[in-house]
């Protein structure tokens, strides 16, 4: 069975893109642009791995990282386009 990877980014390019990658390796992606809805598919879905994009409307990546921590150990990758060193 294949691996299930929550993908949230809300610049729906890099979410496609990274889905689109994902599957061409045969993972079984579960793809959303907002944090509400990503938070849904934690409390009734069984992930192996999140990707996270740290900077959601509303929210953030952490926020819902720390959401994923409550409940489970699987892991979780940030992305983020922030370029500073100190960021």
């Amino acid at each position: 069975m294949p691996e299930k990877i929550l993908v949230v980014d809300d610049e729906t390019e890099i979410a496609d893109l990274v889905e689109l990658y994902l599957k061409n390796e045969n993972y079984t992606v579960y793809k959303f642009y907002t944090a509400n809805d990503a938070l849904a598919c934690i409390e009734s879905t069984e992930l192996d791995l999140a990707i996270l994009d740290v900077m959601l409307p509303g929210t953030t990546g952490f926020a819902i990282c720390q959401k994923i921590r409550e409940r489970h150990n699987y892991p979780v990758i940030m992305l983020t386009a922030k370029i500073e060193e100190t960021d």
